[in-house]
């Protein structure tokens, strides 16, 4: 007997339904073992890493950073804090045409700021408090203080061991002091720096903390992206952050620093009015902010089993991602610079940590510790800076700071490209250097949808590596700088007729 047609049409319904539903659950089960996989696997990635950071930036690392700028410091007879004066006076000092190199001082430094300030400043400092306590901030004033006579020490160097790159053209870093300074067989060294450098101005820890802090402020209350689901909003914000970089870039070195030149003071300027409206308004929290910093500073008690060690190399370690000081990448921007005297370059580049660690970082540290939200251990980042100004500033102040920090970012975004573009043309040619623009402007997509753990951790490893010959050539070549500052400074007061023609003597 023939089954009615309904009845079959049923069956067959019910058949494909159940077919359908175990399709469905088999495909639920096999993403989630697929994504329990991943998880697993970043999660090995993130731990191998922070390993591999308390390994190399454990007790000489903070010595060769901290000793070696008191070293810098006593071994100048205090240079740094003697002519602090005439740092600021050279910023004003017009650039000779006739001089080599591309920037004037002030274009220099505001590139070489571009570079600390922003997320450095303000996601690096909230992050300093939230794994080793208040006490990680004095660290970072200590290393800032001694940072000034690194500075002057790297970046006079990187103006008098300046050399031509495989296009001719003149330029400064570690890896042209090591080749041009130190000799050929020091050159694997430069090569170290370079690779290293390739690696450690990365934009990913801008920009994902840039996406974080955006997504935070604005795409959430907007409904356009939720605390469990922004991945369409975050790859859509690196697109867009992707394409800004990609013009300024294209327009290279001279585009940059005329871009910094403007951009830096008048955001630095904005960033401490804001801070010091918040801090003005709660004056009376400040004494006991301090007081915490100073205690913290020599106990430990806020971080977990109350190790001080762990307070000092983490105030070290965001200090060196704050003004950058010994490792570096501030010589690439300073050797640029339009002077033939590089005592001269050195002395404005002592202005970079008392700017953006002694002054910057104490401010957004003081908002963040009076604000109380970093007791709270639910936040990290530039998200503990946004709540904190959010408590201490309930009208708008999260906003502001997200208008700041997203130009700030974006100018040292643009800053670590002209870094690693200097570093790949080091290593494979000049001729090739300018394809590295696109490779970046991917680096910058992936930053706004990567891990924030693996991300600091991969980049202070780099910071780490970066550190070891840029202060290694530094004090080998220390008597050099010595003996230019004699003759800058002899000159200076009219007992020597030309200070730079013995610089390298």
């Amino acid at each position: 007997m023939i089954p009615p047609v309904d009845d079959s049409l049923s069956v067959v319904e019910d058949s494909l339904s159940v077919v359908e539903d175990s399709t469905s659950h088999l495909g639920v089960e096999d993403s989630i073992s697929h994504l329990g996989v991943e998880d697993s696997i970043l999660h090995s990635i993130e731990a191998f890493l922070t390993q591999l950071v308390g390994i190399v930036w454990g007790p000489p690392l903070v010595v060769l950073l901290v000793g070696g700028g008191l070293f810098f410091l006593l071994y100048s007879r205090f240079i740094p804090y003697r002519h602090l004066w005439e740092s600021v006076r050279l910023l004003t000092r017009p650039a000779q045409q006739e001089d080599p190199g591309q920037l004037s001082h002030f274009q220099a430094l505001s590139t070489a700021l571009s570079g600390t300030l922003g997320m450095g400043n303000v996601a690096g400092v909230a992050i300093a408090i939230a794994m080793g306590g208040p006490g990680a901030i004095f660290w970072m004033w200590v290393s800032a203080l001694v940072g000034i006579a690194t500075k002057f020490y790297t970046c006079t160097l990187a103006v008098m061991y300046r050399g031509k790159d495989s296009a001719g053209e003149w330029q400064g870093g570690p890896m042209y002091v090591i080749r041009e300074g130190l000799g050929r067989h020091w050159r694997p060294l430069a090569y170290f720096f370079a690779v290293a450098g390739l690696c450690g101005t990365m934009p990913i820890f801008q920009i994902n903390q840039l996406t974080q802090i955006v997504r935070q402020t604005f795409a959430i209350p907007l409904g356009l992206a939720s605390a469990e689901s922004h991945f369409a909003f975050d790859l859509i914000a690196g697109l867009v952050f992707a394409s800004i970089v990609l013009i300024v870039a294209m327009g290279r070195l001279q585009r940059l620093g005329r871009v910094t030149s403007w951009l830096v003071p008048a955001m630095v300027v904005g960033y401490l009015l804001l801070t010091g409206a918040v801090l003005a308004a709660n004056a009376d929290a400040i004494p006991a902010a301090f007081a915490l910093i100073f205690q913290d500073a020599f106990t430990g008690s806020a971080v977990a089993g109350g190790a001080v060690g762990a307070v000092i190399i983490t105030g070290i370690r965001r200090a060196a991602f704050s003004n950058e000081a010994g490792i570096g990448t501030e010589a690439m921007a300073h050797g640029a610079a339009k002077t033939r005297e590089p005592v001269r370059e050195g002395l404005v580049a002592m202005l970079g940590p008392i700017i953006d660690t002694l002054i910057v970082c104490t401010c957004t540290a003081l908002v963040i510790l009076i604000s109380g939200v970093w007791q709270t251990g639910d936040r990290d980042g530039i998200g503990l800076t946004a709540a904190a100004f959010d408590v201490l500033f309930p009208y708008g102040g999260s906003v502001l700071l997200t208008v700041f920090v997203t130009l700030l970012s974006l100018s040292t975004v643009m800053t670590f490209w002209y870094y690693g573009s200097k570093c790949l043309g080091f290593i494979v040619g000049a001729e090739y250097q300018h394809h590295y623009v696109w490779f970046y402007v991917l680096l910058v997509v992936i930053g706004s949808v990567a891990s924030l753990g693996l991300v600091v951790s991969l980049i202070d490893i780099m910071y780490a590596l970066m550190a070891i010959p840029t202060m290694t050539a530094t004090l080998v070549l220390a008597p050099k700088v010595n003996r230019a500052a004699q003759r800058y400074f002899s000159q200076q007061q009219g007992r020597l007729p030309n200070a730079a023609a013995a610089c390298k003597e």
